[in-house]
């Protein structure tokens, strides 16, 4: 798909890029100012072997402030973004024979992180006739009892559907029964629309007991490439990571540090901002010219089932040759993807009604 891109740019074609969530909004103009006096000072550039209690203890104020969750410093490690972290947390955590449970569809850094620590995976569906939710009642008794942990992530990455704390509570009551955790991905609670409660699953009663969360500075303050994200919960999952991340990493640089202790201990009135804006991108416009869409319940993407006719990949390369037009086939996500693209609402409303237009003036419907 890369190629197929590069190549119609190439060519002089307009392209509209829907493949990749980075945000096309600012950080905010004080986390802007952190970074650059940090910068200037020649103390920041030492190894940064440690989390700063400044900036630990910003995580635990924010935590209570926002979500009303209470942490302490030492169930917080720091990890190089939360792909980094999903990526070596099988390590720390699975022995050959565990099984963990993922979804399917679902982010693709979760089979990875799984097959670095040698688990054997079993992969829960997310399909539209249940909202997209697990059903963990329909998993065998023998898979839960050799399962090490379960992954989740609400908002959800690729298919913009929010959860209940009713299925969190459900899904404790089961960590419990058959002893493993839940890893739950928190990339998207500032993007959560129709008035949705954003929360952090480390606010349920007995969560911490079972589980910890992968919580991003990411798409909240705009903030991709400094990879700013941490590991909160269980203090089991968390030394373990801690243990890991001792033998190949030398900690968060001092200046991103100080990032976080900005947007931590900043101003929110942007992320509450660039939530509404994200809310009004949804592409219900598609609906206008024949496409079976619905409106994302929250995250920066919209999953949309491909017209009839069409497989996901098909469509993707059509919406390309078509309209230059680039989305991420379902498949990229799980076999269940099948049926659907991805796009992510990285571009202004007005630009995303340009491409609906284009869609509809030169994709061809079969």
């Amino acid at each position: 798909m890369d190629a197929k891109k590069q190549a119609l740019i190439n060519t002089g074609r307009k392209v509209y890029n829907l493949s990749i969530g980075t945000p096309d909004f600012e950080p905010p103009q004080h986390i802007k100012d952190a970074l650059a006096a940090s910068a200037g000072d020649s103390l920041q550039y030492r190894y940064s072997l440690v989390d700063t209690a400044e900036m630990l203890d910003a995580v635990v104020a924010y935590y209570r402030k926002r979500y009303g969750a209470e942490i302490s410093p030492d169930e917080i490690v720091s990890v190089s973004g939360t792909q980094e972290g999903m990526g070596h947390l099988g390590m720390a955590v699975c022995n050959p024979g565990d099984v963990v449970l993922l979804p399917d569809p679902g982010y693709p850094i979760y089979e990875a992180g799984s097959w670095f620590g040698g688990a054997e995976i079993y992969y829960y569906e997310l399909v539209k006739e249940n909202a997209f939710m697990p059903k963990i009642s329909e998993i065998p008794e023998d898979v839960l009892k050799r399962t090490k942990y379960i992954c989740v992530s609400y908002p959800s990455n690729p298919v913009g559907a929010a959860a209940s704390k009713e299925m969190y509570e459900e899904l404790i009551a089961y960590a419990n029964r058959y002893g493993f955790f839940i890893i739950n991905d928190n990339a998207y609670s500032d993007i959560i629309f129709d008035g949705r409660e954003g929360y952090s699953f480390l606010s349920i009663p007995g969560a911490k007991e079972v589980g910890v969360e992968f919580f991003s500075l990411s798409k909240s303050f705009n903030v991709t490439g400094l990879r700013i994200s941490f590991l909160i919960g269980n203090r089991s999952i968390i030394n373990a990571m801690k243990l890991l991340r001792s033998q190949y990493d030398f900690g968060m640089s001092y200046p991103y540090q100080k990032v976080a202790v900005a947007a931590l201990t900043g101003p929110l009135d942007s992320v509450r901002e660039q939530c509404r804006l994200y809310q009004e991108r949804r592409c219900g416009g598609l609906r206008k010219i024949g496409w079976n869409a619905w409106d994302s319940q929250g995250t920066m993407f919209t999953w949309i089932p491909v017209p009839e006719g069409y497989t996901s990949v098909s469509c993707v390369e059509t919406l390309m040759d078509t309209c230059g037009v680039v989305g991420t086939p379902g498949t990229a996500f799980g076999p269940k993807g099948e049926g659907y693209i991805r796009f992510a609402l990285v571009k202004p409303a007005e630009e995303l009604e340009e491409i609906v237009r284009v869609i509809g003036e030169h994709f061809p419907m079969k």
